[in-house]
């Protein structure tokens, strides 16, 4: 049994080629069309002599074009490595060179820094540009253009065989360190992430063609997924719609009004999405949308989790929609699933179902006894380890007592025999006073006041307790947080030592593509400015 992405896409183009694969704007393709495109790219990259094991970088927002790069790499053997187009030049030069790459892929609207980034990477021999729709017609480029070589690729499907122990590889991180490529097999990212184990009862599917059969016998659905491609919560999602028969439209950026009206107009059942950093406007824009967005059956969040007033406003507002909240990393995949009920605590951590290997250690990587905090782990299917990083794999991959598992740096406590409830990022933990304060916890008290619409919170350096809880806010209004009503509102949920002390409110609260806080952004933010608002101490920090 292959279970390679290209192989499992190739079953789909064979049992279901006429049904829409991709819609972006007004563009529609076919399966049989969309992989025509990619067989064309994958020609044109063999005969520049590129093949197994060759990395490619996509520096590239959601487009069709995107998922040909993607789909011709993996028919090759080759390994896409994802490229936050966010990144300024230094950055660019940093992964370009870590990750080995052989080529570039990138939309002419990151030309600028992309251009100057290839100029002082003399490892990457090929570069190919896309235009796009974000105002790129008139920036020159002196790299390949991507439709020029698919005109003179060919369209025919490459006799290839394939492995499941083919690499798939995803660069995470740099919103507190440099980025790292996470190294799977790619077997086991379909086993975690692409539907290999059903997500919802964990059953093994039986084959490599059980998801485009039982594709081919059903109605097809429309996917809306809207966090970046360049993200696993967009990749893996996009392509179990594709290897289950489905419809993925996308969004090249994310603009809250142009969704609701492409939900109008496609009628989509699932729409996913990053966390508050997604729902809060979502929300906003749905007050004045106009059209039915009663198509939505399914409203998944992933990468970010959403807090509770978010909750309860998507349950107001999608009564009979299913609301999931899931968990999992580039290092972990899939780790569980929660559903969103509503009046929460919200000063209680999200809580999963213990499944797909989820399961909290202590320091030895020994499973913990219920009630207690520990690290959470993943065992099953895990990846590789790091790219080029030795020291990092051995760190958080062990093999305990004969089972090998991934140890991340998140806290967690296990509830029960069935129940997982997350704490915090462990490297994010603030220590005032000896007091452990997760920052998760107490943004998400922060989130559940209506006078704030973002939050972030590190540690600052203090001198009696050695760290202090610090907060860095957007406001929902104009008048801006009503502090003193906040602070109330979190000493009624937290313990005096994690109120923060010292808030600053930003026009908005900077996020990675995939939505997760930027750590490094608010404590410059926090050190260049005088705070908006102190807190007195009160004996508790």
């Amino acid at each position: 049994m292959a279970c390679n992405f290209a192989d499992l896409f190739e079953h789909s183009v064979d049992a279901m080629g006429d049904r829409i694969a991709l819609i972006h704007g007004d563009r529609r393709v076919t399966y049989a069309e969309l992989e025509a495109r990619a067989d064309r790219l994958a020609d044109h990259l063999a005969t520049t002599g590129l093949g197994r094991g060759d990395h490619l970088g996509f520096q590239m927002h959601n487009s069709i074009e995107t998922m040909e790069t993607l789909i011709a790499c993996f028919k090759l053997r080759m390994v896409p490595i994802n490229v936050n187009f966010r990144y300024g030049v230094e950055e660019l030069c940093y992964l370009y060179d870590n990750a080995d790459l052989d080529v570039l892929v990138y939309h002419r609207s990151y030309e600028p820094a992309a251009a100057a980034a290839l100029r002082r990477s003399p490892r990457v021999r090929h570069a190919l540009v896309v235009d796009d729709d974000l105002g790129s017609a008139q920036v020159p480029s002196h790299s390949t253009c991507y439709e020029t070589a698919l005109a003179g690729g060919s369209p025919r499907r490459r006799a290839i065989e394939r492995s499941a122990d083919d690499l798939f590889m995803m660069y995470t991180g740099g919103t507190t360190g440099l980025p790292k490529g996470v190294m799977w097999r790619q077997e086991d990212m379909w086993r975690v992430l692409g539907g290999g184990i059903d997500f919802y009862t964990g059953e093994p599917v039986a084959d490599e063609f059980q998801q485009s059969r039982t594709g081919a016998e059903s109605e097809p659905s429309t996917w809306l997924v809207l966090p970046p491609l360049i993200h696993p919560s967009a990749m893996m999602p996009t392509f179990t719609a594709l290897w289950t028969g489905n419809t993925v439209a996308l969004e090249s950026t994310f603009d809250a009004d142009r969704v609701w009206r492409t939900v109008v107009r496609e009628r989509p059942q699932v729409l996913v999405i990053t966390g508050d950093a997604m729902a809060r406007p979502l929300l906003d824009a749905h007050a004045t949308a106009e059209g039915d967005t009663g198509s939505l059956a399914i409203l998944a969040s992933g990468a970010a989790l959403l807090s509770q007033p978010v909750k309860n406003a998507l349950l107001e507002r999608f009564p009979a929609a299913l609301i999931s909240d899931s968990i999992g990393s580039s290092e972990t995949g899939f780790g569980g699933m929660g559903f969103a009920t509503k009046d929460d605590d919200p000063s209680r951590g999200p809580r999963v179902r213990i499944g797909r290997g989820a399961v909290v250690v202590d320091d030895d990587g020994r499973p913990v006894a219920v009630g207690e905090e520990g690290w959470l782990a993943k065992t099953g299917s895990v990846p590789l380890g790091y790219y080029k990083d030795e020291a990092k794999t051995a760190k958080l991959f062990k093999t305990v007592n004969g089972v090998r598992m991934v140890v991340t740096d998140d806290r967690a406590r296990a509830e029960s025999d069935t129940a997982i409830m997350l704490l915090g990022r462990g490297n994010m933990v603030i220590n005032t006073g000896g007091e452990k304060v997760y920052v998760e916890e107490v943004e998400s008290v922060l989130k559940a006041h209506n006078s704030v619409c973002d939050a972030v919170v590190v540690g600052i350096a203090h001198e009696r307790w050695g760290q202090q809880v610090a907060a860095v806010l957007s406001a929902a209004d104009a008048d801006g947080p009503d502090f003193e009503d906040l602070i109330a509102h979190v000493r009624r949920h937290l313990a005096g030592y994690k109120v923060p002390r010292t808030l600053w409110v930003a026009e908005t609260v900077v996020r990675s593509p995939s939505g997760k806080p930027d750590y490094r952004w608010a404590r410059d933010y926090a050190g260049g400015r005088t705070p908006d608002h102190r807190v007195g101490t009160g004996g508790d920090r």
